[in-house]
């Protein structure tokens, strides 16, 4: 579970799981101290951190010579009944075509992006 608390500057939120802590805000022109991460950035940073541990995972079980993955991750919400997330995958290693193309499958199986690929709703909690 992630708690966020409103912090002094304006719109800056501290989030933690109780072991880590980071930092979200908006950006000046929305009023904001631009002192964190946009909440948006953030559903990015999860796919891309995701995507990236899938694929070294599924390397090191495989034993698939992967030196590194960059994944980068853009989301498009220009569409009104659309969310679109974009990725690419950079692999660094001497790897076969066929490795290549097994990391890439690998990438799709991530646990947030199957989460995100399902049907969402959003329920209230008890507190006020």
């Amino acid at each position: 579970m992630i708690c966020a608390k409103s912090q002094l500057a304006r719109y800056q939120t501290r989030f933690t799981d109780g072991e880590h802590e980071g930092v979200a805000d908006t950006t000046a022109d929305k009023g904001g101290e631009h002192s964190g991460f946009r909440p948006h950035d953030l559903l990015e940073a999860a796919l891309a951190a995701c995507v990236n541990m899938s694929v070294r995972m599924y390397a090191d079980h495989h034993g698939i010579p992967l030196r590194g993955v960059t994944t980068k991750v853009s989301l498009d919400r220009t569409h009104p009944d659309e969310v679109v997330f974009r990725y690419d995958l950079e692999v660094d290693g001497e790897l076969t075509e066929e490795q290549r193309n097994r990391l890439l499958q690998a990438s799709r199986a991530c646990p947030v992006r199957k989460t995100l690929s399902k049907r969402i709703r959003f329920e209230h909690g008890t507190g006020a």
